[in-house]
């Protein structure tokens, strides 16, 4: 015990800490800088990146949902809501489809469970906005998101597709 204390006592007589704080200090000094000029310049993001919601559509122009509800039933947030009516043609689609991104966790089970891919979380992260209302989102604004993203939203999902 007694060797103990003498081992603090020359650690703080000589400064040790304050020596290895420095080395620390002046090794980095010379190395290349990692930080970015954020507005101006952007990091390199995950292709199982989780940003803003868009409703995607086929090559063809039609919107992908299906109206299963399979997204609705699994949000933890309870934050989409969604409303259906059968076409003329016999298949479903969604009449309404709104979620409230003040409720989402951005947990991704809604783009998991969908069977069509036609819910996912794309890239962007800059949605701030003043008001809340402008956070409750419906299927127009999903719809132009999705149109917005399809590029950068096809290739990350083209990159994830051997994870899944």
């Amino acid at each position: 015990m007694k060797f103990k204390n003498i081992i603090n006592d020359l650690k703080k007589y000589f400064l040790i800490e304050i020596f290895k704080g420095l080395f620390l200090t002046f090794k980095y000094l010379f190395k290349k800088k990692v930080t970015i000029n954020y507005p101006y310049e952007k990091g390199k993001l995950s292709p199982r990146f989780r940003g803003e919601h868009a409703l995607r559509r086929y090559p063809n122009g039609e919107e992908r949902c299906i109206a299963c509800k399979l997204c609705e039933a699994i949000c933890p947030a309870q934050a989409i809501k969604i409303e259906a009516e059968p076409r003329e043609d016999g298949s479903r689609r969604t009449t309404r489809y709104d979620i409230d991104m003040t409720k989402c966790i951005y947990c991704g089970f809604c783009a998991e469970a969908c069977p069509v891919d036609a819910i996912v979380e794309g890239p962007n992260f800059e949605f701030a906005t003043e008001t809340r209302e402008e956070l409750f989102y419906d299927k127009e604004k999903l719809l132009a998101n999705g149109d917005r993203w399809e590029e950068q939203i096809a290739l990350a999902q083209k990159i994830d597709s051997p994870y899944k």
